[in-house]
């Protein structure tokens, strides 16, 4: 069996998304030197009596293991709602740095993509403790997840497969079997050029939300869709999780970085988010500036961007992070998964007609 065909972005239909410019691929690999590798896991028939996998490891991979390892990253953490896992993320408090790539898959595989990145760390030549850094969201709607598909080496494979171009978004990698806003949904990107600053790029893995609550080009959807909405639509809709990755080439420290992070979560809110009290909704941010050695000792100085112009920053995350979901939302189709469960794409010609827009628009 096959992922369904990736479908057209919304920013192609003539949806608009604040007024900052995109990147080249309106990704999160505009931001230079950062790379996204997916590993898609998708095979079995439930009609047929197979066991079924609808999972896969998403690597968002910012250099080389052993120069990451070398040389961190500034980093800082935010969590809108705390029912999920960014492992790591207490090192990333207390030091505010990144020193592996970013990983993300689903809930029980979370500790097989943690020894995976050891192992590349360790098959490098580093020879030190190596605390990995894995977000997880529960795909076990779509997913046979005591079947714990994913892999050490898958891990390795996704690391092993980042690329800098454009990112394949919704089901693949880790966003196999996600559901979005009650409609299937998964990986997301987008990106935003700051003139004279740098770029911001917005990499989700989007799993959250009740589908009456969607909103889409600041219009409230979702209660018309929720009315309108196939029979096998997955029931509740209003937990799920949404991990958020951010990557920016703009000079900031650990505390911007953390002020930073907490802006996806106006981005979520934006497509109906409420931060449900089931959902795990953990973002990071990381900046590929000021880079230091580790084990440097004495003075250190350096440039970070004045807290009084960060106000462009932020926008630029909150917009990039609500066209991440749509797309996500737009790109993903129907998917039938683990016990027959499916869930359904957006209807996108419908939102379409409910936003006045033609599927034909520029």
């Amino acid at each position: 069996m096959r992922p369904p065909e990736p479908r057209d972005r919304p920013r192609s239909l003539g949806l608009t998304f604040g007024s900052l410019p995109t990147g080249r691929h309106n990704a999160i690999t505009d931001v230079p030197g950062v790379r996204v590798g997916h590993v898609t896991l998708f095979h079995g028939d439930h009609a047929a009596g197979d066991p079924v996998a609808r999972t896969g490891v998403t690597a968002i991979v910012p250099d080389t293991v052993t120069r990451m390892f070398e040389r961190p990253m500034p980093a800082g953490f935010a969590v809108l709602n705390g029912a999920g896992e960014l492992t790591g993320s207490i090192e990333i408090a207390e030091w505010g740095i990144l020193e592996t790539p970013v990983m993300l898959t689903s809930t029980n595989n979370t500790g097989r993509v943690s020894d995976g990145v050891v192992d590349e760390v360790l098959a490098a030549g580093i020879d030190d403790v190596v605390i990995p850094v894995v977000g997880e969201c529960d795909d076990s709607w779509l997913d046979d997840v005591r079947q714990r598909w994913v892999t050490a080496q898958h891990a390795r494979d996704a690391i092993a497969n980042a690329s800098d171009g454009p990112v394949p978004e919704g089901v693949v990698g880790a966003g196999v079997g996600m559901k979005t806003m009650g409609w299937k949904g998964g990986i997301g990107t987008s990106s935003r050029v700051l003139d004279g600053l740098g770029t911001v790029g917005v990499l989700l893995l989007c799993n959250f939300g009740g589908r009456a609550l969607l909103r889409l080009g600041g219009r409230p959807v979702g209660e018309t869709l929720h009315a309108e909405a196939l029979a096998a639509a997955p029931p509740g809709d209003t937990g799920g999780s949404c991990l958020g990755v951010v990557f920016t080439d703009i000079p900031l420290d650990a505390r911007q970085l953390r002020r930073m992070a907490t802006r996806v979560g106006l981005g979520l809110a934006r497509v109906g988010s409420v931060a449900h009290h089931g959902s795990g909704d953990i973002f990071l941010a990381v900046s590929t500036a000021n880079r230091v050695e580790r084990g440097t000792t004495g003075l250190l100085t350096q440039t970070v961007l004045a807290d009084g112009s960060l106000n462009e920053v932020f926008t630029a995350v909150v917009d990039a992070s609500e066209e991440a979901v749509a797309n996500a939302l737009f790109v993903a189709d129907t998917v039938v998964g683990a016990r027959g469960n499916t869930v359904p794409g957006l209807p996108v010609e419908r939102v379409l007609e409910l936003l006045s827009l033609s599927p034909a628009s520029p």
